[in-house]
């Protein structure tokens, strides 16, 4: 199994979060499941189905999370040297062709990243692996659905949570 890729901003935010279903989560959906057993006949009781169906989301989080940060099935990520693309970058790219008002930016990280104003490119993705390791004004090439593609790095930061 791949290990999980993670920031320490990621990983502390997922322990906060497993922390947080496993205590005040849980005993949150056991009061409502108990309220909605309180008003009697569960087989048309509609808060006790949906107060179960939480249950059973936030249970199914838990279990993905703990397999997550299992230990030896991650790995904390230092950041990349200053101007190298890596993960925990924000990369900003222009496609060949493109006129320099259409470059994106991204961070390249794990899907579990929580960013609210870029997209997260999946270090493992056939982009992701061919920026890694390269810097700025490089012209980096790799294989897309559509055939190959070639896109300049036009700036590289690293993300600070």
């Amino acid at each position: 199994m791949a290990r999980h890729q993670l920031t320490q901003a990621a990983f502390d935010r997922l322990q906060s979060e497993l922390y947080d279903l496993t205590t005040r989560g849980r005993i949150e959906v056991s009061q409502k499941i108990e309220r909605a057993r309180e008003l009697g006949d569960l087989s048309e009781n509609g808060d006790y189905h949906a107060a179960k169906d939480e249950q059973g989301h936030m249970e199914g989080r838990i279990r993905q999370l703990e397999a997550m940060l299992e230990e030896g099935n991650y790995e904390i990520v230092a950041a990349p040297d200053h101007g190298v693309v890596g993960i925990g970058t924000v990369v900003e790219i222009l496609y060949e062709g493109d006129d320099p008002d259409m470059a994106e930016k991204y961070f390249l990280g794990h899907i579990e990243e929580e960013l609210d104003d870029l997209d997260i490119m999946s270090p493992n993705s056939p982009l992701g692996s061919a920026l890694q390791g390269r810097k700025v004004q490089e012209w980096v090439e790799y294989d897309g659905p559509n055939g190959r593609l070639k896109v300049q790095i036009v700036s590289v930061e690293v993300h600070s949570a």
